[in-house]
């Protein structure tokens, strides 16, 4: 476990994502073996050519295209499963999640108890708008009343995770802001840790408050089917002994 792949999920970021690139280098360069995987999902404001030229300048990084847009879930998919490395850590290509913050993450790994594979962000002094602010309390107080994940931040973009475990988990669309909940539902444990927040550095968000609200609430009943539908079974396996 002593190296590490950055899964950096992209849409039209041209001006966040090489400030962004050059902070987890500054980071980790030295510190951990590691990769920077950049998956951009189908931009259009030139975030391509952008990824292009830093990766004459990035040894460690490498840039994953979507041929059609399909969303923020599939391109953290796509980067995990590229992935080189056995634990996998994210960030929103926004720039508002602090890469200072993954040593955080892996220095709560190093004493943790095995059966926890799933490291999640949780933004103490979140940076956003009263509006987004009030949008999220509210959807993580149904959240976690409706699926039990203990978890106070499922949004922060900042985790760290086993790469195993995420890509054992049933795959859909938004399944992102869910991980806690279906780490949960396959067995392991999840722990959050305070990190910081940061303000947008320019561009905007690419969701508005009605718009993740009626996808969550679809997407929240049906997590709620399939944890209430799991079953995780223990297996063990019979050595037959040898012959003398």
């Amino acid at each position: 476990m002593n190296t590490l792949s950055i899964v950096i999920p992209v849409f039209n970021e041209r001006d966040n994502i090489g400030p962004l690139v050059h902070e987890v280098v500054r980071h980790l360069r030295g510190r951990i073996a590691f990769d920077v995987v950049c998956v951009d999902d189908q931009s259009d404001d030139g975030t391509r050519d952008a990824l292009t030229a830093l990766r004459a300048e990035v040894p460690e990084l490498r840039v994953l295209v979507h041929q059609h847009r399909s969303g923020q879930s599939a391109a953290i998919r796509t980067g995990v499963k590229h992935a080189l490395s056995p634990w996998i850590a994210t960030l929103d290509g926004d720039g508002q999640n602090d890469p200072a913050d993954i040593p955080k993450l892996l220095a709560a790994r190093e004493d943790a108890d095995p059966r926890i594979r799933l490291f999640a962000g949780w933004r103490v002094d979140r940076k956003d708008s009263a509006s987004k602010r009030w949008a999220s309390r509210w959807a993580n107080r149904i959240r976690q009343r409706l699926l039990r994940d203990a978890t106070p931040d499922t949004g922060c973009g900042i985790k760290l995770f086993e790469r195993a475990a995420f890509l054992d988990l049933p795959y859909f669309d938004h399944m992102h802001r869910y991980l806690p909940a279906l780490m949960q539902r396959a067995g392991w444990k999840t722990v959050s840790v305070p990190v910081s927040h940061r303000p947008r550095g320019s561009g905007q968000s690419k969701y508005t408050n009605l718009g993740r609200a009626l996808v969550g609430i679809r997407d929240l009943m049906g997590v709620a089917w399939l944890i209430q539908r799991s079953h995780v079974t223990a297996v063990s396996e019979i050595n037959a002994g040898r012959k003398p």
